[in-house]
């Protein structure tokens, strides 16, 4: 009875990755002979110690090998693993990646998400809305080169959702969609489903208590757990607390993020420079190179203001946002720079300390008898 070849066998099982958003640009990372000998595997959480892959035969556990730390993983990620040890051997070049400057004092990247298609940025219509925390959203995704979808919930609490959804598609042209629903019915969650479908990666970001576990129940037919949202302030309790990447019911992967108090930009300026782009326009035409666009003679950017162009809350979120960006971004490359030269100086004290003992002389061993 014939059997398959080896690279048979190998071409089936990339096959059936496809529906896990397998594709040509991962393939081509494993054309190497050692590579095919591996497993891909789609990483579906992260733990400290170790992380949880996914791929056609189901779910299994997956150890770092030594120079791999889970803040160097991203839930999305593709990875090849030794399919005896169930060690990771290579994390793939990611064809997108969402992170933001963690949380604390120390100045470091974390990253967020891998390989996502379309970016659900979910917020209500309430209290919540808030214009500026939607653009730092779009920043991150039209950085990352990531579809901007905006997703305003709990629209049967509010008697005027089309405002809600005229404020969001004024913030920019570069949003695929917005859609306007409640997260509690069924047949209005399937409005999202232009963006989902087999081998499609989508990932949900907004405040706590907005509805995402409810939209995401809704199209895994799953039962995340929910809270409802403070009535004083419209803000949410904590539910999610983990990224974590789910199977939808109608073909798919969903990936899901604890609702963030802070979303510190870092090293985003192509993504700031997309979403106002009328005012990077407007820059470059100012009579001064280093025009700071306040009061300097000559500046398009305060002739656009006094000509009623240009929104002045605008411009003044368009700085904050480049003021951070900045900020944040020198502050990491001085930790990664000082962090290398830790290194660096613990390699040769190491160094030096071997050379010394492998030149000390050796104890002379005792005469017998």
């Amino acid at each position: 009875m014939p059997t398959d070849s080896p690279q048979n066998t190998q071409d089936s099982t990339l096959e059936g990755l496809a529906a896990l958003g397998w594709s040509a640009h991962f393939a081509d990372q494993c054309a190497d002979e050692a590579s095919m000998a591996l497993r891909p595997m789609r990483i579906i959480s992260v733990q400290r110690a170790m992380a949880t892959g996914l791929d056609s035969q189901g779910e299994r556990p997956l150890g770092f090998p030594p120079e791999l730390r889970a803040g160097g993983l991203a839930v999305g990620d593709w990875v090849l693993a030794d399919p005896e040890t169930g060690r990771i051997e290579k994390v793939l070049e990611r064809q997108s990646l969402l992170s933001r400057r963690a949380a604390g004092i120390e100045a470091k990247p974390q990253l967020l998400a891998a390989n996502v298609d379309t970016l659900f940025i979910t917020t209500s219509c309430n209290a919540d809305f808030n214009p500026a925390r939607l653009e730092r959203y779009l920043v991150l995704a039209l950085d990352a080169g990531i579809t901007p979808v905006i997703v305003l919930t709990k629209t049967d609490q509010t008697d005027a959702p089309q405002d809600y959804a005229d404020q969001a598609r004024a913030l920019s042209d570069k949003l695929a969609g917005v859609v306007a629903l409640n997260a509690k019915d069924p047949e209005q969650v399937r409005l999202l489903s232009e963006w989902c479908g087999p081998g499609r990666t989508v990932a949900f970001v907004g405040s706590s208590g907005v509805g995402k576990s409810t939209l995401i129940n809704a199209l895994t037919g799953s039962d995340q757990a929910t809270a409802a949202m403070r009535q004083d302030d419209a803000k949410g309790r904590h539910t999610t607390t983990a990224r974590s990447l789910h199977l939808m019911a109608d073909g798919g992967l969903v990936i899901d993020m604890p609702g963030m108090r802070e979303l510190g930009l870092h090293d985003v300026s192509g993504g700031i420079d997309e979403l106002f782009e009328d005012i990077t326009a407007l820059t470059g035409q100012c009579k001064f190179r280093d025009c700071k666009h306040v009061s300097e003679p000559g500046c398009a950017v305060q002739a656009a203001i006094a000509a009623d162009q240009l929104d002045p809350a605008r411009l003044e979120r368009w700085r904050k946002l480049k003021s951070e960006d900045k900020l944040n971004t020198t502050s990491m490359t001085v930790s990664r720079r000082r962090a290398r030269a830790l290194t660096r100086a613990h390699k040769a004290e190491s160094d030096a300390q071997r050379k010394a003992k492998g030149n000390s002389p050796q104890p002379k061993k005792p005469r017998k008898g």
